[in-house]
């Protein structure tokens, strides 16, 4: 549990808001394929790949209020939020499928999950990386300050 002192930090709350929106997206992720039985296709797995360690980095970052955090957690999130930009653009259309990287198995525009007709998991997943990248540099601005 981190110290009443960490608490106390000014960039506390907003590092505890982006474990926590790291949690539930990475949560979301294991439910889609292990219990909705939803497979991820390439681009999920690379966003998988940048998702999942940042867990452990503002675990890590909230338990010793290590300013540093966004040193390391920054490149992750920005390179997953251009994968999924990147799935976006294919799912829409606006980047041609001819350059799609999923030739075999399981399709990067094809749409699994869709809610209220608009969240789809590309869309949930750009969201998250979009929240996590502002959450960032609301950290750093106040930390800065």
């Amino acid at each position: 549990m981190a110290s009443t002192d960490s608490m106390n930090n000014p960039g506390w709350n907003i590092l505890f808001l982006a474990w926590l929106l790291t949690i539930a997206s990475a949560l979301t992720s294991i439910f889609f394929s292990a219990v909705m039985q939803l497979p991820p296709c390439v681009l999920c797995w690379y966003q998988r790949i940048f998702l999942f360690p940042l867990a452990f980095i503002f675990t890590t970052g909230l338990f010793f209020c290590d300013k540093s955090v966004v040193r390391y957690a920054l490149p992750l999130a920005g390179a997953g939020w251009l994968v999924a930009l990147y799935q976006n653009l294919l799912v829409y259309g606006i980047v041609p499928e001819s350059i799609k990287p999923c030739s075999q198995g399981v399709s990067c525009t094809e749409s699994y999950f869709d809610l209220l007709g608009f969240l789809t998991i590309p869309v949930l997943s750009f969201m998250a990386f979009t929240i996590i990248l502002v959450l960032l540099y609301t950290f750093n601005r106040r930390i800065s300050q």
